[in-house]
């Protein structure tokens, strides 16, 4: 019987070689919640290759994907799978898309792997093991000093009314004079912030196919990832705050407001 990590592997290589191939060619788009809230028929051609290899090895597991919503189970391991990160990237042809699927046992993540083929670039994470790129080992960023550190954030589909607006918050980066940048996939985000990239990455409303597998990578490679309030990270919180460790208090402080620009 294969292992956690080959089934793992597996799917996300399947996944990768859907998106591959019908990359700026001809599909199918549609609409979710909101106008450009979009999803493809390569989204769900890449959801049912990854729920294939994993349910044909592991078919009593918990699974949360994207698409199909939950699959629940009995089952303490639940994977967890965004079949295309970035899908309106990846319906105009931008090449900063990818699949992302992570394993949890007890809500913990133990193996995360993103993979954006367009790049050939593969992360992958295993609990304990470090984090790397293509088999290389990563680590985040060595910078200390915040005036000179490069950001990314993304904006929400939905702001709820009760909270301050990612705007305000955005321009207070902005207004600091720091290269802020914004690239339509949450798990690329993070994978960037892992590898030294990016020093930091925060964002409002991204679900647990977003960040589950990115979260464990930039924690292997060395990063610091809480709530926008510093607290423990869970990758069924709303708030998503990532960074190299040696700049999150600058960001929490910027984020909450509490420093004079």
């Amino acid at each position: 019987m294969p292992t956690h990590k080959e089934v793992l592997l597996d799917a996300t290589n399947a996944a990768g070689k859907i998106i591959q191939e019908y990359f700026q060619g001809s599909f199918s788009v549609t609409n979710k919640e909101g106008i450009n809230n979009l999803v493809t028929e390569v989204d769900t051609k890449s959801e049912t290759a990854i729920l294939d290899i994993i349910k044909k090895e592991f078919p009593e597991h918990y699974i949360v994907s994207e698409e199909v919503g939950e699959l629940s189970s009995g089952s303490d391991y639940k994977w967890v799978i965004d079949p295309i990160d970035g899908t309106v990237n990846f319906a105009h042809g931008i090449p900063i898309c990818c699949v992302s699927i992570a394993l949890l046992h007890h809500n913990q993540p133990i193996l995360g792997a993103v993979f954006n083929p367009m790049m050939n670039e593969f992360f992958f994470a295993e609990k304990g093991e470090g984090a790397y790129l293509n088999d290389k080992r990563i680590a985040v960023s060595e910078k200390k000093d915040f005036n000179r550190a490069c950001l990314v954030t993304g904006f929400p589909y939905a702001w709820p009314d009760n909270t301050e607006h990612p705007i305000k918050v955005f321009e207070r980066f902005v207004l600091k004079g720091l290269p802020v940048r914004r690239l339509g996939s949450a798990a690329i985000d993070l994978c960037w912030v892992a590898c030294g990239r990016f020093d930091g990455f925060w964002e409002y409303n991204l679900s647990s196919w977003d960040v589950a597998a990115g979260y464990l990578i930039v924690e292997e490679a060395g990063g610091t990832v809480t709530d926008f309030e510093g607290n423990p990270y869970n990758v069924f919180d709303r708030q998503t705050l990532a960074t190299n460790g040696k700049m999150h208090n600058e960001m929490l402080c910027i984020i909450n407001n509490k420093i004079r620009i």
